[in-house]
C-alpha cells in the first residue's frame, strides 16, 4: 500500500504518521504567561537531541483543525521558560485529563489535580508527582509553517533535573529503567508503558568494529532457521572466532552423535540450538555450536 500523504486530508495524514512513528516519549510541559497564568499540557513531539549543551525539542503543533495556536505555545513566547515533566503509569490519566482544551487562564494543575512544586532556577512549577522534571530555558521557536498542524519547534536547553531517588539503582549513581514505568504514546488512543517485562538490552557496537554480516560463513549467512536478529549478534564480534577445543555441551554432542549421517539434519540442529542460545545472549556458545558444523 503507497501512501501519498500531501493527497490526503490533515487529519488523515496525522493519523497514519502517529500510528507509523511510535512509540513517542511525551513532554509534559508547565508553563507561565506573563501574568503569572500557569498552563500544563503534554505533547508526544519531543525528545533529546543535544547532550553538550544538553538540548530537548517538543513541539506544541498548530491545531488541525483551525491552525491555532496552544497556549503553551503562547506561553513560552511571553516567558522562555518550561519545565518538562517526565510521564509515568502512575500519572497517565491525569495527564490524559490535562489534555482537554481549556479555556486560556484555567489551571490544569488543578483541573488534573497534579501539585505545584517550585522550580530552583525557572517560573513555572514543577509536577510534584513526576519522578523526572527538566527545568528548561527556551532559546529558539522554529515554526514550521503557518497551516493547520504545522509543527512549532520549542528548542530548550535543560539547566538542572530533578530525580526522585525511588527510580535510581542500587548504588544511586543512576536511573534504574525497569523502575520508572514510563510511557509513550501511539497513534489514536493508544500508549505503551516501558516496565520490566519488556525491557531487554541489545549489546551495542563499541569502538571495535564488527566483522558484518557480509563476513559470516555462507551456511550460516544462507541459514533457514537464523534470524537477520540472529546473524546480526553473530557478526557483532571483532573477528572470526575459532573452535575452542575446551567448550563442552551433551546437547551439542548428542545432535553430533545422532545426525552426523545426515548433514542437512545436522546443520538445522545445530543452528536451531544457537539460535536458543542467541536469544539468551549467549553469543559465544552459540558460534561454537555453529562451528562445530562447519568443522565437521
Amino acid at each position: 500500500m503507497l501512501i501519498h500523504l500531501n493527497q490526503l486530508p490533515i487529519q488523515q495524514k496525522q493519523v497514519w504518521l502517529q500510528h507509523a512513528i511510535a512509540p513517542r516519549p511525551i513532554c509534559f510541559a508547565s508553563t507561565i504567561d506573563g501574568n503569572g497564568n500557569v498552563n500544563l499540557s503534554p505533547f508526544s513531539f519531543f525528545n533529546l537531541f543535544s547532550t553538550n549543551p544538553p538540548v530537548v525539542i517538543f513541539s506544541p503543533s498548530r491545531r488541525a483543525r483551525d491552525g491555532s495556536t496552544k497556549h503553551t505555545l503562547q506561553n513560552v513566547m511571553e516567558v522562555p521558560e518550561v519545565v518538562i515533566n517526565i510521564c509515568d503509569y502512575d500519572m497517565v490519566q491525569q495527564m490524559s485529563l490535562s489534555s482537554c482544551e481549556f479555556e486560556k487562564g484555567v489551571d490544569e494543575f488543578i483541573k488534573s489535580g497534579f501539585t505545584k512544586e517550585a522550580a530552583n532556577m525557572i517560573k513555572p512549577p514543577m509536577v510534584k508527582e513526576a519522578k523526572i522534571k527538566l527545568e528548561c530555558t527556551v532559546i529558539e521557536i522554529k515554526s514550521l509553517g503557518e497551516g493547520n498542524g504545522a509543527g512549532q519547534l520549542v528548542i530548550a536547553e535543560v539547566l538542572c533535573m530533578h530525580v526522585d531517588e525511588s527510580i535510581l539503582n542500587e548504588a544511586q549513581t543512576m536511573i534504574d529503567q525497569a523502575k520508572l514505568n514510563t510511557i509513550a504514546r501511539l497513534g489514536g488512543d493508544w500508549y505503551c508503558k516501558v516496565d520490566a517485562s519488556n525491557l531487554f538490552e541489545v549489546e551495542k557496537p563499541n569502538t571495535k568494529i564488527g566483522i558484518g554480516i557480509d563476513a559470516l560463513p555462507l551456511s550460516i549467512k544462507n541459514s533457514l532457521v537464523l534470524t537477520g536478529n540472529n546473524l546480526a549478534q553473530l557478526a557483532n564480534v571483532h573477528s572470526l572466532p575459532i573452535v575452542d577445543n575446551t567448550f563442552e555441551d551433551q546437547r551439542l554432542k548428542n545432535i553430533v552423535q545422532y545426525f552426523s549421517i545426515n548433514p542437512t539434519e545436522m546443520e538445522m540442529e545445530l543452528h536451531t540450538f544457537a539460535k536458543e542460545l542467541l536469544l539468551q545472549h549467549k553469543v559465544q556458545d552459540a558460534w561454537q555450536v555453529l562451528l562445530a558444523g562447519e568443522v565437521l
